[in-house]
């Protein structure tokens, strides 16, 4: 009876001894006011509290609003800056196009200015096919080209046909015959149409 009553009096005061002083869980389940640790002891998480989770998102949003501003200005920006640049590219390729053309527009001058009582029309010819060899070469060079010729098949995306020829043969049928305006492209865009008579064939024996 007495080693009985021995041994319950040592294990009380250790029962109570091991929820004493810090380990004991207050009221909020929290122990000494830090996030309560989660699971099973093996591997336990933090749970972060409630407010203080809120006051981070609230810092994050915040950070992530002023970036998308910053993005949004810097682009603003270098769509103005490239806008304007490429403004001032074209002005400056119309500037030299309009440069190389002076020439031949002097050289038109000067034919305009021809004494037409001492000046052969042979020599007013001359001089009107100069400046436009001059005229062509220098837009050519800047990326003009000539489209329509004769010989060559009708196509309605660079001919306009304004009139028809008989064709000699079923070979020449829908062939470009006579070209009555020249069609140009700018840089492989077509802005002017050729104006042209289209072969058509009207079988028969013509071929034979």
């Amino acid at each position: 009876m007495t080693d009985s009553t021995d041994k319950k009096a040592n294990t009380e005061p250790a029962i109570e001894e091991g929820l004493s002083g810090d380990d004991a869980p207050d009221a909020d389940g929290i122990e000494g006011g830090r996030p309560q640790r989660t699971g099973d002891g093996h591997g336990a998480a933090l749970v972060e509290p409630a407010q203080e989770a809120v006051l981070r998102l609230e810092a994050e949003l915040d950070s992530l609003k002023d970036r998308h501003l910053r993005v949004v200005a810097e682009y603003d920006n270098f769509r103005k800056r490239t806008s304007k640049e490429r403004a001032e590219t074209w002005g400056r390729a119309q500037a030299d196009v309009v440069a190389n053309l002076l020439d031949a527009l002097d050289d038109l001058g000067r034919v305009a200015d021809l004494d037409a009582q001492v000046t052969s029309a042979a020599d007013v010819i001359k001089g009107v096919e100069l400046v436009e060899r001059k005229f062509l070469r220098e837009l050519e060079s800047a990326g003009l080209e000539r489209a329509g010729e004769p010989g060559e098949t009708f196509d309605p995306n660079v001919h306009e046909a304004v009139g028809s020829l008989p064709a000699e043969s079923s070979e020449e049928d829908q062939t470009v015959g006579a070209v009555l305006q020249i069609g140009y492209r700018f840089g492989g865009v077509l802005i002017r149409p050729a104006r042209v008579q289209v072969k058509m064939w009207q079988g028969g024996g013509a071929e034979g």
